[in-house]
């Protein structure tokens, strides 16, 4: 089931942190495509929507630690890997509204 989390007026490189319902969710926009994941870190809990985005590796980096985390996937991209994956959600556009589909795991 997909949740309407709002209006698909973020910035190119904008890091959102909203809640959805008990869940903290990141949303940003990197070469005008929409992503979302969970906003806090595995590693240590810190709020993603603090950090940064590494271009490069197309990711969303974590302010406490460093951890960077590909945007879409989630998947952690840090060299070594200390922490698992982040979850990510799969994102829509509809009606000029942002839709996430969050499943419990």
């Amino acid at each position: 089931m997909f949740i309407d989390v709002g209006p698909d007026d973020l910035m190119e490189g904008e890091l959102r942190g909203l809640e959805v319902g008990e869940r903290l969710i990141l949303l940003t926009r990197l070469n005008g495509q929409i992503a979302a994941m969970d906003d806090s870190c595995n590693h240590a809990g810190c709020l993603l929507s603090g950090g940064w985005i590494h271009e490069k590796k197309s990711a969303v980096v974590c302010p406490c630690h460093e951890y960077a985390f590909e945007l879409g996937t989630g998947r952690n991209v840090t060299f070594p890997k200390l922490c698992e994956d982040q979850r990510a959600f799969e994102v829509r556009i509809e009606n000029g509204r942002v839709m996430i589909r969050i499943e419990e795991p």
